[in-house]
């Protein structure tokens, strides 16, 4: 039996036919500050999020360096290109991530694997045997 997934209690079809005044009292506070007080990227943003159009079929990558957007129901199904500061990193929006932000899913650091000490390391290590 698989989980239906919802947000506070509707499902994707409800939260679709919402409007956005309906929607926005669904979210927590800072999110709908946010989406009240828009800032002309994140109306860019939604502009290009129009003319792609939404659904389960589109496989064109919307890019955007606003990664303090907060993700709406239309935008189930969509691929962005998250900026990251170096790279545009694919982020696919499913139902669970309504209402967080884009940049939550595009992390703009990396793991850092240190090994041994090496040759050209440091002075110290100079004197570490090699195998």
């Amino acid at each position: 039996m698989a989980k239906k997934v919802q947000y506070r209690g509707k499902t994707l079809e409800d939260l679709r036919q919402l409007t956005a005044d309906e929607f926005s009292k669904l979210l927590k506070s800072r999110a709908r500050r946010a989406l009240r007080r828009a800032s002309v990227r994140y109306r860019n943003l939604l502009e290009k999020v129009k003319k792609v159009g939404g659904g389960e079929k589109n496989d064109k990558v919307i890019k955007t360096h606003v990664r303090d957007a907060v993700i709406l129901p239309d935008w189930v199904g969509l691929k962005f290109g998250v900026h990251n500061g170096k790279e545009f990193k694919p982020v696919e929006i499913k139902m669970e991530m309504i209402g967080h932000r884009l940049g939550e899913f595009s992390h703009t650091t990396g793991r850092v694997a240190h090994s041994g000490p090496g040759v050209g390391a440091t002075r110290g290590s100079k004197f570490i045997p090699l195998k």
